[in-house]
């Protein structure tokens, strides 16, 4: 396993777990569920999908990693969804922790949607995405 020092750099360090936690709730709004952050109740209707799909994608990914499942095939056969489906918001698990957290504290790019976050390839490397992300509003 690796494991992220301030520096950015990874360091590998044997039986080390990286564990990601997204701190969002489900309440029922009007006879839906609508995924909300933990700290507060308000929340804009645009970040709602957001956050549904980056909970799915965090726990999906984490069904990968302790090996429930093998593969997105696997998860979109089980939760009856289309493959592309699956793998577009699976891609969401390889997030900056920072962008997450923006994305979770609502301080994303006003112009940002999911549509953009699935049609999209993200870079991998987290400066880039982070560079990309600032000039969403420029």
């Amino acid at each position: 396993m690796t494991r992220i020092i301030q520096t950015g750099a990874a360091v590998q360090q044997p039986g080390a777990k990286l564990t990601t936690f997204i701190p969002v709730r489900i309440k029922r709004r009007g006879g839906r569920k609508v995924v909300v952050p933990a700290s507060t109740d308000k929340i804009s209707e645009h970040d709602a999908p957001i956050l549904t799909a980056l909970s799915r994608a965090f726990h999906w990914q984490r069904l990968i990693d302790e090996g429930i499942v093998k593969s997105g095939s696997d998860i979109a056969r089980q939760e009856g969804l289309n493959q592309s489906t699956v793998n577009e918001l699976l891609r969401l698990a390889l997030l900056s922790p920072a962008v997450v957290r923006n994305i979770l504290d609502g301080h994303q790019p006003k112009t940002l949607s999911l549509i953009w976050l699935k049609n999209n390839l993200l870079p991998t490397d987290w400066d880039e995405q982070h560079t990309l992300f600032d000039e969403f509003d420029a």
